[in-house]
């Protein structure tokens, strides 16, 4: 069967044996799991012991599907190495490891999976590791926070299908690795004040950007990063700024609260629930709306609307 290999890694102002202690324990992974947040009712069973060798974590739901996790091999402050074995909806086994590594400002945790596909599903491959890619960097950025100040300060709101519309912007087009998306959008938003500043345009109307293509297969998103503006303002073509229109109609809608390293499980909610209740999606590109821009707002109560519009 073609195999796959994958790892993501995070910095964590912690000591190795603080954060061993709280990743190999099954019992804190509802707490930080990447995968519950799409569908907080699925059940989970853990071992009587949950942090000892041999322990199991199982998950049962109608979106994340079946499954069970199995500690393998335990190092205090070294190494959590496990066996995962998906039940639904196909069948397959891998290895996940966390290794912890001690630097100066804490404990370099890296995440791996190690594993097969089936012969028929080969050609998933790469978008497979970039999802689960996403989903690991979701997970460790969560256990961060956890870990270094008690608490996740991501909180995700569904309010399903509503209307929005119409809409125009104008901003600045680039394209980034999916890890580098925020470093990325800040860089297209200094551009695109600097641009509006220069045609004398208002930016109150507030900041959007709009992913206009998802190559899943690289992992590399396509956007437009800027302001909305008026219908009858004018771009002049020798302008940088690209402008990007949005008819009225029905619009798949997921709000998210918190730090923006934390928006991409507001995207992964709004995605997912998308393909469980088979909506079907415009081409036309999926948008997020910044609430609380001001620097000032605390981190805790920043608020971002993710929009996925719908067709018909």
């Amino acid at each position: 069967m073609p195999r796959y290999q994958l790892d993501r890694s995070i910095v964590i102002g912690a000591s190795p044996e603080r954060v061993y202690e709280i990743i190999a324990d099954f019992g804190s992974w509802t707490t930080w799991s990447p995968w519950l947040i799409v569908e907080p009712t699925t059940r989970v069973t853990v071992s009587k012991d949950p942090a000892a060798l041999g322990s199991t974590y199982a998950w049962q739901g109608e979106i994340t599907g079946h499954g069970e996790l199995e500690h393998k091999k335990l190092i205090v402050g070294e190494l959590v190495d496990d066996e995962l074995r998906f039940l639904k909806p196909f069948k397959a086994t891998c290895q996940t490891a966390f290794k912890l590594t001690g630097e100066r400002s804490g404990t370099r945790v890296t995440w791996t999976m190690d594993g097969a596909m089936p012969w028929f599903l080969f050609w998933m491959i790469p978008m497979f590791k970039t999802l689960i890619g996403m989903d690991y960097t979701r997970g460790l950025t969560m256990l961060k926070d956890l870990i270094e100040s008690g608490t996740i300060p991501s909180v995700t709101k569904v309010h399903g299908q509503e209307q929005v519309g119409p809409l125009r912007m104008a901003g600045i087009a680039d394209s980034c690795a999916v890890d580098n998306v925020g470093t990325a959008m800040d860089r297209s938003f200094e551009q695109a004040r600097e641009e509006f500043r220069k045609l004398g345009a208002s930016t109150d109307l507030g900041m959007v950007s709009v992913y206009t293509k998802f190559r899943m297969n690289a992992g590399v998103f396509e956007y437009i990063s800027g302001y909305l503006i008026p219908a009858d303002v004018t771009i002049p073509a020798s302008s940088p700024l690209k402008t990007w229109s949005l008819p009225i109609c029905k619009a798949f809608r997921v709000e998210h609260i918190g730090p923006y390293r934390h928006l991409g499980n507001g995207w992964s909610v709004a995605n997912q629930l998308c393909r469980f209740k088979k909506l079907k999606q415009q081409r036309t590109g999926t948008f997020e709306i910044y609430r609380t821009p001001s620097p000032k707002t605390p981190e805790s109560e920043i608020k971002t609307d993710i929009y996925l519009p719908l067709r018909g």
